[in-house]
């Protein structure tokens, strides 16, 4: 099978797998893991931050985020598309009592202005508006990147207002990719960023929350009451270190397909929208013929694994596990289609 679900499906390459067994472990509760540590120290300085933390799933260092930089009782603002809201399973109430205002951008992206309008006034009604959570890229919004002066923007906003600003950075490097940006950056910009290297990257598990260094040691214990201290988990996060000196610069490569198989899908009578491809997912509003269930079912008759996201709506997610064969082959299915 061909499998487009999700840039999550990827199996460890050989030059990685081989990294791995290589790796110096210990214990990381007693913060003696050395490729632990040593891929935290690498994921900070990426981004200019002081500390980072390793931790199993993404959906884990945005909530350890959500949890360190709020109280009970608070409200966090982000688009509605987001996958902190969409995916976390109810995380923000139940790991940190918070709610959530909800706001309407433009493919999960928001502005300084949505987010203005957002903050609640003073007002023992309401819930102090505390946090403001962006993703880039947006994975509902079908890979979608913010424009830089648009973070700096809500920047001086949050900045303004006293607001922490957390990115859910799961697909980052992709953005910074297809931008050409210095990841550096975002350090000047965010409190608090996480890393994910198990989706592009193609490392088999682990993400990275990185910020100072006081923001990262409340979220370590914070890890700790959440179940992530992790033991010799130094071989999964060798394979994190090998990411991200292997496996950025080839993210052009899914960017490039994403765009090659967009190309043949708008030429299809039953697809009647296209997202505009920026990075590596590919979001089509399906119709007339099929839906977008049947659709992905007879993809799947014939080899090709995709997810229905909506009752409209495909996405086909690129990923280092796609060679350029089965690229030419998805073609050749769509077009029998």
């Amino acid at each position: 099978m061909i499998d487009y679900r999700s840039d999550t499906v990827t199996k460890p390459t050989p030059g990685m797998l081989a990294f791995m067994q290589s790796a110096p472990v210990g214990d990381d509760v007693f913060g003696e893991d050395p490729s632990i540590n040593s891929l935290e120290r690498i994921s900070a300085a990426k981004f200019g931050m002081e500390a980072g933390l390793f931790c199993p799933s993404g959906t884990m260092t945005n909530q350890l985020a959500i949890k360190t930089h709020t109280q009970a009782g608070d409200e966090i603002i982000c688009d509605e598309l987001s996958h902190i809201y969409q995916y976390e399973g109810g995380g923000i109430a139940f790991n940190s009592g918070c709610s959530v205002k909800l706001l309407h951008g433009d493919r999960g992206r928001i502005t300084a202005e949505h987010i203005l309008a957002g903050i609640n006034p003073e007002d023992v009604h309401k819930p102090i508006t505390r946090l403001v959570s962006l993703e880039n890229t947006s994975n509902r919004g079908g890979g979608a990147c913010y424009n830089f002066s648009h973070f700096e923007a809500i920047k001086q906003l949050t900045d303004t207002h006293g607001l922490a600003l957390h990115l859910d950075g799961a697909r980052i490097f992709n953005a910074i990719v297809h931008k050409k940006e210095a990841s550096v950056e975002y350090g000047k910009i965010f409190d608090s960023i996480s890393i994910c290297l198990s989706k592009g990257l193609g490392a088999p598990v682990g993400s990275v929350l990185v910020g100072s260094n006081d923001f990262i040691k409340k979220a370590r214990r914070w890890r700790k009451v959440f179940g992530g201290g992790m033991r010799q988990a130094g071989y999964l996060a060798a394979a994190g270190i090998y990411a991200l000196e292997h496996h950025v610069e080839r993210l052009a490569v899914d960017h490039e397909n994403a765009k090659i198989l967009s190309s043949v899908l708008v030429k299809k009578g039953f697809v009647n929208d296209l997202l505009e491809v920026e990075t590596n997912i590919v979001i089509a509003s399906i119709g007339g013929k099929y839906s977008a269930a049947s659709f992905v079912a007879a993809l799947k008759e014939k080899g090709v694994l995709a997810i229905a996201m909506t009752p409209t709506q495909v996405r086909f997610v690129f990923h280092l596990d796609i060679t350029e064969t089965d690229l030419a082959k998805t073609i050749d299915v769509i077009n029998t289609l």
